[in-house]
């Protein structure tokens, strides 16, 4: 069986202001409804002998992951949630590790969640050579077939034929090139772009990360022993977790191992890591602009331009990114979007909430979002999905109103519990022990109104939480 695993823990931070902490790219939908990760599970529809996938993610992410795959249907074997970062080879350490549990066989298809491919059907051709050349113990990346000189991709330099197929043996991986090297590679024919997925047997690899790096193996081994589970989570030892040393699967495992093999892939692929790439891969109107949302423009070429929340209009512009959002507004130059991260370390630098979070924040329960405040008051609207509930719970320094505009809302306050309908408020005073549930069978939204002498979000003592936060 092959076993999808995809790599959903990045951050994304250079396509801020829509990619944050909170919730990065791999969660958005970039260029269609669907969200990237719904689109790396729906592309392998038509692939033979698949088992159900593993997604590891951060853990600050696990609802929503959890959601979006509700969402489109599928259940995983498992989400497998990562205490901190520690790059790809833990991450397929961990993998490799799950897998062997259910099936000594077993092929893992390591996909990162963020991935482009246009041609999905000579994806499935790619993977239905790599697995034939898994089986007789190579480890496979795909080499992608280079359309242009890139620098923002390492490149892998092709060796030997294998005994059959398109595969060739790894002769070596390169880093990130400057421009005249980019050009000189590309001109070989001989170079193919790093793609950063990968087949192989769960048993083969971990072999090899035995053999190069023990260190990481037995942490992630320890870290998936001691693991919990959490409702729909397998959530990592984080002690033994943090202990692991950090390397991609390409520094610990790839680059060292004598079993490697690359098959070329041409198929519309693109890591969609910058805001070029997403104007790259983007349907173009007839002055050369990719256009999402309430966008006007007269005399723009060239340009992407993403509007969120507003009208976004545009003169004169040409090779330029603007991107707006509820509380953030992105302009660049097109060849310089890779300095949007400098941007994104001030942020962070400040203590900036708009480097981590949105002003619509999700919840396992549903999300918020901040519509007003000032000195001892805050607006938030709060929208709850069918069926959930919040935390039991109590605040120190403000007191809540809560009107309810759509749906009904079962309220406790202390040893009360009280029927909302659309229209009808009640007031929670400060210390009183409340919940909110949505019985419904549509959101239920409300506007809260918190007064008081401090607003965060840390004045909170949890009861009960059926989320286990």
């Amino acid at each position: 069986m092959i076993i999808p695993v995809i790599l959903a823990g990045g951050s994304g931070t250079r396509l801020w202001p829509l990619s944050r902490k909170l919730y990065p790219k791999q969660l958005l939908a970039l260029v269609d409804s669907s969200t990237l990760v719904q689109n790396t599970l729906s592309r392998l529809h038509g692939l033979n002998d698949l088992a159900d996938p593993l997604i590891i993610c951060n853990e600050d992410h696990r609802f929503i992951i959890a959601e979006q795959m509700r969402a489109m249907g599928v259940t995983p074997d498992a989400i497998i949630l990562e205490p901190v970062g520690r790059n790809t080879a833990p991450a397929v350490a961990v993998a490799a590790l799950r897998a062997l549990e259910k099936d000594p066989d077993g092929v893992l298809l390591i996909l990162p969640a963020d991935h482009l491919i246009a041609e999905p059907a000579r994806f499935h051709a790619a993977v239905n050579e790599a697995s034939a050349h898994a089986a007789k113990g190579h480890l496979v990346t795909f080499g992608i077939v280079p359309t242009a000189p890139e620098t923002g991709y390492g490149y892998i330099l092709q060796g030997s034929p294998l005994e059959e197929g398109t595969a060739r043996a790894i002769e070596r991986f390169v880093e990130k090139p400057d421009l005249p090297t980019a050009e000189s590679y590309v001109a070989t024919g001989e170079y193919f772009w790093n793609s950063g997925m990968f087949l192989f047997r769960a048993d083969t690899v971990l072999a090899e990360l035995e053999r190069f790096a023990p260190a990481i193996v037995q942490a992630c081994r320890e870290s998936l022993a001691k693991a919990g589970q959490d409702l729909d989570f397998l959530r990592l030892d984080r002690a033994a977790f943090e202990a692991c040393p950090e390397d991609s699967v390409d520094y610990a495992v790839m680059e060292q191992t004598d079993k490697g093999a690359m098959v070329p892939l041409s198929c519309g692929w693109n890591d969609l890591g910058s805001w070029e790439a997403l104007w790259q891969a983007g349907s173009k109107d007839e002055s050369g602009n990719v256009i999402r949302g309430d966008v006007v423009t007269c005399d723009v070429h060239d340009s992407y331009l993403h509007a969120e929340t507003r009208l976004l209009a545009a003169v004169g512009l040409r090779n330029h990114i603007v991107v707006e959002t509820a509380d953030a507004v992105l302009i660049s130059p097109r060849d310089r979007v890779q300095e949007v991260k400098k941007i994104v370390d001030k942020l962070k630098a400040e203590n900036r909430i708009e480097a981590v979070a949105h002003k619509k924040v999700f919840r396992p329960w549903g999300h918020y979002e901040s519509i007003g405040d000032g000195a001892r008051y805050q607006v938030k609207r709060i929208t709850v999905s069918p069926g959930h509930v919040l935390s039991l719970q109590k605040h120190f320094h403000r007191a809540e109103h809560w009107v309810v505009v759509q749906g009904t809302a079962v309220v406790t306050r202390n040893d009360e519990e009280i029927l909302l309908r659309e229209n009808e408020s009640v007031y929670l005073p400060l210390g009183a022990v409340h919940r909110l549930a949505n019985p419904g069978k549509i959101p239920l939204e409300l506007i809260e109104v918190q007064v008081g002498s401090y607003l965060g979000e840390d004045d909170i003592v949890r009861f009960e939480d059926v989320y286990g936060r």
